[in-house]
């Protein structure tokens, strides 16, 4: 199938017309196209026709994207979006532009190799880097056929088309990259990153033997079969497995809630390193196995670790205190997981000032609410409430 050349203006949004100016006058029309392709002679110096090919792609795809957002079609500005999201995509293609072919691919596959780490092997899976590793070479080489087939289906190109042209191979590169990164609606509400999800379908089937050694592990056969059994240490391994690890689904739920809440609060700060940091620690390696993932050194890792730990206590005690507390059994039902004497003990160690918003949090009132009756601003409240938590973080764990 060939590229349909099309070359779509529009006229700038009206909304903001100066006072004074006849609005019916002609305007000047914008062309993202024409813009993009401007932006692709500036970088490369000339516009081959694959180069042209790719900016059609592009500006069909944002044409689409902006014309199904409400929210941009209510704005007034679609030009401003429009031009945003094309340079956006554009920049990106660029930049595996500049890395070339085989760079590009070498940043591409650390990236998603990253993304995909604490997720590509069973939960039980006692695995360290180099079993992970080719675990993720498999994993990834069907990713990326499977990228390639969703590039085919979303973009005017025939049905085996395959890049070639390094701008060709940039744009396939960078669209992987956003394809990794889609968001999917779970039906419990959350959401989560397509290539996350494709790992953890890939995990549940590591290894295809488990089956059949549950199967033995949970029946208790008899005579010479049951001695057989009973001298096979996987069928024991299992067994045991499975009587000394059975998940409890709410624990487990609880846990998962606080690790997603956790990484999109690092990744939202600007936190990435601590974010790859969690994804390592999560899976027990040893602090070498770290150190050789991250590049780090013995030092870089201790500060990296002290970084991760204040940002985790402060996660802990600001917006995301009850889930972690919940999690934890020591919500405010539980006296914030304290002992009853220590929590006599607690409680005569709070001004009054304090006394009045735990008792304000215990009543379950808003925000707002304790605002207006404290008379204090919303970042006065947080830093009074968090001061409330390090001292029982504190009681509770015998430091005072």
């Amino acid at each position: 199938m060939n590229v349909k050349t099309t070359t779509t203006c529009y006229a700038p949004s009206q909304v903001s017309t100066p006072t004074g100016e006849n609005p019916e006058q002609p305007t000047t029309t914008f062309c993202l196209e024409q813009a993009l392709l401007e932006d692709v002679r500036q970088h490369l110096g000339t516009v081959s026709s694959s180069a042209r090919a790719v900016v059609q792609r592009i500006t069909i795809e944002v044409e689409r994207v902006c014309s199904k957002s409400d929210r941009i079609q209510k704005s007034g500005e679609i030009n401003t979006h429009l031009l945003y999201l094309g340079q956006h995509r554009l920049k990106k293609c660029l930049a595996y532009h500049r890395l070339g072919s085989k760079q590009g691919r070498v940043e591409l596959h650390s990236n998603l190799s990253v993304m995909v780490y604490r997720h590509i092997a069973p939960t039980q899976a006692q695995l360290g880097f180099s079993g992970r590793y080719t675990l993720i070479e498999d994993f990834l080489q069907d990713f990326y056929v499977e990228s390639l087939k969703a590039f085919r289906r979303e973009n005017e190109v025939a049905e085996d088309y395959q890049p070639r042209s390094p701008i060709q191979l940039a744009e396939y590169m960078a669209f992987t990259e956003q394809y990794a990164k889609r968001r999917i609606t779970l039906p419990n509400g959350y959401s989560q990153q397509l290539i996350i999800l494709r790992a953890q379908t890939f995990a549940r089937r590591q290894p295809k033997e488990t089956a059949v050694d549950i199967e033995q592990a949970v029946e208790f056969p008899k005579g010479e079969e049951a001695e057989s059994r009973h001298r096979s240490a996987a069928v024991q391994q299992v067994r045991n497995q499975m009587v000394a690890d059975t998940p409890d689904p709410w624990e487990t739920a609880k846990r998962d809630r606080v690790v997603n809440a956790l990484f999109d609060y690092l990744q939202s700060q600007g936190h990435e390193d601590c974010a790859d940091y969690l994804a390592l620690k999560l899976q027990d390696l040893p602090a070498a196995e770290i150190d050789e993932i991250l590049g780090l050194t013995p030092r870089q890792r201790d500060y990296l670790q002290q970084r991760f730990k204040y940002h985790v206590e402060k996660f802990s005690r600001t917006s995301h205190w009850e889930i972690v507390h919940q999690w934890l059994d020591a919500g405010l039902g539980q006296r914030l997981g304290m002992t009853e004497i220590q929590w006599q003990y607690f409680l005569t160690q709070l001004s009054e000032a304090q006394r009045q918003l735990l008792d304000l949090k215990q009543s379950q009132c808003s925000e707002a609410e304790i605002m207006t009756t404290l008379k204090l601003t919303a970042k006065k409240v947080q830093k009074g409430w968090t001061e409330i938590l390090t001292l029982a973080a504190a009681i509770r764990n015998g430091d005072v």
